[in-house]
């Protein structure tokens, strides 16, 4: 076929792009190079619009070993023990078919982390959706809870933490980013850097499919009125066929066969092959002929482009093949020679033994395009006047009703319950706390992950949004007891073509970086993802992370239910009443607009250290970070998971009492301390400087303020769990 600047186009490349390809191989390509072209630089595996602010993240740490540039981050836990892990989108897919599109995107974040010699040990998942009165909302949430289930069932990892939102920028763009830890010693870590020449490359895993062609390249478009005709680009996965090929990868990894070894994802062999070529400064030949394939007559570029699920490249040593290749017919797997390593620095693919295309690696890798895009600075928006009379009116009660059976404070129990989040005998703190723990396999340690996102901040003010999610997600390491560790982020925005888009992605991209630094919590893995937008439409900015933290002793890790009657109940950090983009805001007072809460550095580090000490001691009895819906929604939630009531004391502060209930300011906790350690608790704070406010004291089964306002904790309970429950049952 004769490639022309028009099916270049439908590629997904532009005009200037097409030109580009045509100077650096001095001639035009072929359909199959073009392929390869459109596949390796598209937005999803080239980051050709996020690279140059993606650079200026932190990424380097005392217990970092691998930041960005691998298949996964991974950091040092100490013993010789090391935890890989990453976020990855696969929104566009689950948009179209949310079963395949969310299980197979838990199948390949599961890859990424056993391609590098770990054991997957943990999956969480961020997960976001349109208005719950869209029309397709409540199937896609079906699908996409089943999917993650389903494959992280079958493959017997638990699920153990999530964050899932409704919010109408959604309606036509769901989110879909699953994150996943594995364990690993540190002598035993694998790269996908190919070396040495001649040496075999290997294809492992399930037969090559027609599934997922151009899988890449419709992760960066934007969706339009033919959405449906995209269905054949969703891959289709099957757990089972993974789960061998785990244990078919880590029986090889014991040994000392393997040179390189790389999943195929995004752009598969492609991405694969050429990543592996790129990182070595090596050429790669295959033929073609070699590849398992289950359908008849494939051509080079669907081999090339197909997306099948479950499958790997290996570069192996010479003269370990039969070896290998006994280890994957006993898990009853396809393994083929395809190729070699060569020393030419291209990719030469055979097929018919022909030469159907043959390009130097570098215009692939190092010669892909890198835009400095135009972008608009976001700024803060003014302080909302609100009606001191209007909100002084309000029946507390009746507002903490409303906000905890709000479909994002309500409790998420129907999702998780469909998770698996026990398997493997080692979870130690499951879904619906402020992180999951998992218990390192046979030690006293622990590792603690969770997930968090804050779209309504981050479209307010992006650098402010960027900073307080990465925030959120330590005060929730801190809050189980863990030491925060690292970070992976998935950057979920619009078009980067769209001025207002690429500014809220690159201040947000600032944000995290600050915040990040500050508390030295580095970014050690990740993924963009661009065009989640339909037509014109973008999303609101979404930056998902993942944070990962430590308990070197996992006895002392902290629940958030309350435990004792008659303990003490403070909150660490100072309210200021910040009313703006509060859930309160816009669920009661429906004002959508006004600043974030603002964002203080210090104040979070400190807080959080303090309350590490504090546990360190065995003085914190429970502890839950106040975030979306203030300190009336933390403390109901620790109410209701204890099963117990709180005395709640007037605030002494010049602010009113809906303020400083409902107010999202950050940087607070609420803990709970027994009555004999609370002189020696007080010391601590003070010698921190660390600002608290004494909330109250436990009793059996009553939230009372006073006897106008007090409300039972089954009362609690009811408005928090039925919301979903009745909302998916009808």
């Amino acid at each position: 076929m004769i490639v022309s600047e028009k099916i270049a186009i439908d590629h997904g490349l532009k005009k200037d792009e097409y030109k580009k390809i045509c100077e650096l191989l001095k001639r035009i390509p072929n359909i199959t190079e073009l392929g390869i072209f459109s596949a390796m630089w598209n937005e999803h595996c080239s980051y050709k619009s996020s690279r140059l602010h993606l650079k200026k993240l932190p990424t380097k740490g005392k217990q970092v070993i691998q930041g960005p540039g691998e298949n996964a981050g991974v950091v040092d836990i100490g013993d010789n023990d090391a935890i890989v892990f990453k976020i990855e989108s696969h929104n566009h897919p689950s948009f179209i078919e949310p079963y395949q599109g969310a299980a197979t995107g838990v199948g390949g974040i599961m890859r990424d982390v056993f391609t590098m010699g770990a054991r997957p040990i943990a999956n969480l998942n961020s997960i976001h959706f349109g208005s719950t009165q869209h029309k397709k909302t409540k199937n896609l949430l079906r699908g996409v809870v089943h999917g993650i289930g389903g494959y992280g069932n079958c493959m017997g990892v638990p699920t153990v933490a999530g964050q899932t939102s409704f919010d109408s920028s959604y309606n036509g763009n769901i989110l879909v980013n699953a994150m996943t830890l594995g364990l690993v010693k540190k002598d035993k870590i694998f790269y996908s850097k190919a070396a040495g020449l001649n040496k075999p490359v290997i294809y492992v895993g399930s037969k090559t499919g027609r599934d997922g062609i151009h899988g890449a390249s419709m992760a960066s478009a934007s969706f339009d009125d033919k959405i449906e005709e995209k269905k054949p680009t969703v891959q289709v996965g099957d757990p089972f066929t993974e789960k061998l090929l785990l244990e078919a990868c880590l029986e090889l990894m014991a040994g000392d066969s393997i040179i390189a070894i790389q999943d195929m994802g995004a752009a598969g062999l492609t991405s694969s092959s050429i990543e592996m070529a790129s990182k070595g400064n090596l050429g790669i030949e295959i033929n073609l002929n070699m590849v398992p394939c289950r359908e008849s007559k494939m051509t080079p570029y669907e081999i090339m482009l197909s997306e099948s699920q479950e499958r790997m490249l290996i570069v192996l040593e010479n003269g370990k093949e039969e070896q290998a290749k006994k280890i994957f017919d006993k898990w009853n797997l396809d393994f083929a020679i395809i190729g070699k390593t060569t020393k030419s620095k291209k990719i030469e693919l055979y097929y018919d033994n022909e030469r159907v295309a043959d390009i130097p690696v570098n215009t692939l890798v190092e010669n892909s395009p890198m835009y400095d895009r135009k972008w608009k600075k976001t700024k803060l928006p003014k302080k909302n006047k609100i009606n001191k009379d209007e909100i002084n009116n309000l029946k507390i009660i009746e507002v903490l009703k409303k906000i905890l059976a709000n479909p994002n404070v309500c409790s998420k129990e129907w999702i998780w319950q469909q998770y698996d989040h026990t398997v493997m005998g080692d979870t130690i703190q499951k879904p619906g706390g402020d992180s999951g723990v998992v218990r390192v396999h046979g030690s006293n340690k622990a590792v603690a992950a969770s997930v968090d996102s804050s779209a309504v901040y981050c479209w307010a003010h992006p650098l402010t949004g960027g900073k307080q999610v990465v925030c959120e997600s330590f005060r929730n390491l801190i809050s189980v007891g863990a030491k925060p560790v690292a970070i992976t982020n998935c950057l979920n925005f619009g078009s980067p073509e769209n001025e207002e888009n690429m500014g809220e992605f690159v201040e947000c991209v600032q944000g995290i970086g600050e915040a990040s630094s500050y508390l030295k919590f580095p970014v050690v893995s990740g993924n963009v993802s661009f065009y989640n937008q339909t037509k014109d439409q973008g999303i609101k900015p979404t930056p998902s992370i993942g944070g990962v933290g430590l308990l070197k002793d996992y006895t002392k890790m902290i629940t958030m239910d309350f435990k004792e009657v008659d303990n003490i109940v403070f909150v660490i950090g100072k309210t200021e009443g910040h009313i703006d983009q509060s859930l309160f805001a816009r669920v009661v007072l429906n004002e959508k607009n006004g600043p974030p809460p603002e964002v203080n550095l210090f104040n979070e580090k400190n807080n959080g250290e303090t309350l590490l000490k504090l546990m360190d001691n065995n003085f914190i009895k429970s502890a839950h970070d106040i975030s979306l819906g203030g300190i009336i929604t933390a403390v109901s939630k620790m109410c209701i998971k204890g099963n117990k009531g709180i005395n709640l004391k007037k605030p002494k502060y010049l602010i009113n009492e809906i303020e400083y209930f409902f107010s999202e300011d950050q940087g607070r906790y609420i803990i709970e301390i027994s009555k004999k350690d609370q002189k020696k608790v007080l010391n601590i704070l003070n010698k921190n400087a660390v600002h608290y406010d004494e909330l109250g004291t436990i009793n059996e089964n009553v939230l009372f303020l006073n006897e106008k306002t007090k409300v039972t904790i089954d009362e609690l309970k009811e408005f928090n769990t039925k919301w979903l429950k009745e909302y998916m049952s009808n």
